[in-house]
This record gives C-alpha cells, sequence and structure tokens, in this order.
C-alpha cells in the first residue's frame, strides 16, 4: 500500500512575528494607557529589539501613531474602521436600521445611531424624517464627545474604565478642560436612562437619546433624535420619548442584549 501522506497540525506550525504583532494589538486594545516602546516590550516579556520591528511595521501601516512630541503609541482608528465590516457592528446597523426608518416615519423626525469612538462620536446610521424639512446628523459624520446627547448617553451608561478612557482621549484630542458639571450630569441621565437637552449646536433643536445595550447592561451605542418641533406637528416630546425608548429596547433585543 503506498504510504498516506502525514498532515501536521496547524498548531505546530509557528509564526512569531504574527504572534509578536497581535500580542501588540491585544496589548494596547486593553489598556487606555499610551505606552512607549520600552513599556510595551515589559508587559509583552520581550525586549526592544524584539518588537522594535513589529512596531514600526504597525505605524507604518497605520495601526498604531505616535503622539505629538512624545515617544508614546496609541492604537489608532483603523481597528475601529476594519471593524465596521465584522458580524457584530454589521448586525447592529442591519437590525437598527429597519426600526430607525419606523421612528422616522412615527415621528415624523430623523433619527441616528451613534457609537464611542476615542475621544468623539461617530454616526454610525441615520434614518431621514418623511418631511421636506428637518435637522439631520449624517451617517459618517463625527460629533465632539461633549457636545453630543448620543455621546452623554453612552458614557453614563459605559463601565467605568471606558468612560474614563473616553473622556481622557477627548481631552488630549481637544485639548480642553472637562465640564465641572459632567459627573453629576452622567448621574443624572443615568437615573432616568435617557438624555433630553438642548442642541449645543443648533437653537431651536432638543436632543433625546437613548443607550442601546449589550448582554452585560452596558451601552454600545445610543438611538438619537434631534427633535424640531414643527408648526401644526402634533408630534411632541413626550411622544418622541416614547417611541424612541420603545425603539432602543428592540434594538438592544435583537443584538442579544439587555
Amino acid at each position: 500500500m503506498p504510504k498516506q501522506k502525514v498532515v501536521e497540525p496547524a498548531s505546530r506550525y509557528t509564526t512569531p512575528a504574527l504572534e509578536k504583532g497581535l500580542d501588540i494589538l491585544e496589548l494596547f486594545a486593553s489598556t487606555s494607557e499610551e505606552l512607549t516602546k520600552r513599556e510595551v516590550a515589559r508587559r509583552l516579556g520581550r525586549t526592544v529589539s524584539e518588537i522594535f520591528r513589529m512596531l514600526v511595521c504597525l505605524e507604518g501601516r497605520g495601526y498604531l501613531a505616535e503622539s505629538p512630541g512624545e515617544d508614546r503609541l496609541r492604537l489608532t482608528l483603523k481597528l475601529f474602521k476594519l471593524g465596521q465590516e465584522h458580524p457584530p457592528v454589521k448586525r447592529l446597523t442591519e437590525k437598527a436600521i429597519p426600526i430607525m426608518h419606523d421612528v422616522a416615519q412615527k415621528t415624523n423626525q430623523s433619527c441616528h445611531l451613534g457609537v464611542l469612538d476615542g475621544g468623539q462620536v461617530i454616526i454610525l446610521a441615520q434614518a431621514d424624517a418623511p418631511t421636506s424639512t428637518g435637522f439631520y446628523v449624517k451617517a459618517g459624520s463625527s460629533v465632539d464627545l461633549m457636545e453630543a446627547a448620543t455621546g452623554h448617553v453612552i458614557l453614563a451608561h459605559q463601565r467605568a474604565e471606558i468612560r474614563e478612557r473616553a473622556i481622557l482621549e477627548w481631552q488630549r484630542d481637544t485639548k480642553k478642560n472637562v465640564p465641572s458639571d459632567l459627573e453629576r450630569h452622567l448621574s443624572k441621565i443615568r437615573q432616568r436612562g435617557y438624555e433630553e437637552r438642548e442642541s449645543y449646536q443648533v437653537s431651536g433643536v432638543m436632543n433625546i437619546s437613548f443607550p442601546i445595550m449589550d448582554n452585560q447592561g452596558y451601552a454600545i451605542a445610543a438611538l438619537s433624535i434631534p427633535f424640531l418641533k414643527r408648526i401644526q406637528d402634533q408630534t411632541t416630546g413626550k411622544d418622541v420619548r416614547a417611541h424612541l425608548r420603545q425603539a432602543s429596547l428592540q434594538i438592544s433585543k435583537e443584538i442579544g442584549g439587555d
């Protein structure tokens, strides 16, 4: 009988460079700190010379970036952008969009779905109001974390370490001080379960936002309506809150959240 070819188990093939690269990315993803090359090496139990080329490669490919004027590295948005096609994110938008269009029809208002991205809010999806006039936040746009009801709702319903990291990144990017009433404001949002506040940017617009929860009860996104009261339109803020509350619960349930 001819000898059968022996297939080596995949686990017996080592890829040291790939493993080092993944170790580095996983390290940066697990911490809110910016790290020097020496700190990266120490935390991974390696020498600087072992990881130096990999750090240069990851920085060159845009996964890591060096802070201006400092010898410290941080994770960029590239993994986030790649993650847009990752099933959980894709599933979130796919489940949310039909519900968002339903909300827009029922309220005669536009609505949008946003997530945290470092020190800002990124709008993943948006549904237009069925009217010729209104206020809209374009999908794909970014909004200052401290000027977004969406951002405040997510911060209020987020893990402390993630909240602190987002605020630190906002401070670094904007060079501004954190609002003195922020903690009190977030506490009020947690107590009532949603945000309702006049727009920071547009007069006459009331931002109303509810969190989308994961299976551990933390916000992964927020569904918001920039409520603009029209003459002869019977929709009230109370109506908007009711529809948004129901929609946020439905989306959370659709993605397996709490």
